[in-house]
C-alpha cells in the first residue's frame, strides 16, 4: 500500500474532517492498494495528551565526534568540510562538533575514536 497524499487539517479535502474531529485531527492520508485496486482515506487523531520531558542528550552540541566518510563520498566530505570538519589522518576519520553533525543529518556516520570524545574548545573573548 502506498501513501500518495497527506493533508493537514487546514487544507481543502481535510476541512470537513476537521469539523468532525476538531483539534484532535493531525492529518488525512490517501493510501492506494494497487493489488486490490482500492483507495483508502485514513485519519490520524490525537487520543491522549500528557506532560513529557525530553531525555537529556547523550552528547552536548560542542562535543567533537568522529565521522566515517569514504573517499568516494565527495559530496558528504564537502558538506563536512564546509561545516568546519577536520580530517584526522591518524584515526582516518573526520571530526566535527556533534551539533553540526545533527544539523547535517549525519548521525548514522558517527564512529568511536580510539582517543575518545573531547569537548570543543571555546573561544575566549577578544581571541581570534
Amino acid at each position: 500500500m502506498r501513501t500518495r497524499l497527506t493533508l493537514h487539517p487546514e487544507q481543502d479535502g481535510a476541512k470537513h474532517l476537521r469539523d468532525r474531529y476538531g483539534d484532535r485531527l493531525v492529518c488525512v492520508r490517501y493510501r492506494y492498494d494497487a493489488t486490490k485496486k482500492q483507495r483508502w482515506k485514513t485519519v490520524e487523531l490525537i487520543i491522549e495528551k500528557s506532560a513529557w520531558e525530553p531525555p537529556t542528550p547523550i552528547r552536548q552540541d560542542d562535543t567533537i565526534v568522529a565521522l566515517q566518510v569514504t573517499v568516494r563520498e565527495r559530496e558528504v566530505r564537502q558538506q563536512v568540510k564546509a561545516a568546519g570538519g577536520k580530517w584526522n589522518p591518524r584515526e582516518l576519520v573526520w571530526e566535527l562538533p556533534y551539533g553540526r553533525v545533527v544539523a547535517l543529518g549525519l548521525t548514522g556516520r558517527i564512529v568511536a575514536k580510539a582517543s575518545g570524545e573531547t569537548p570543543c574548545p571555546t573561544k575566549r573573548e577578544g581571541a581570534h
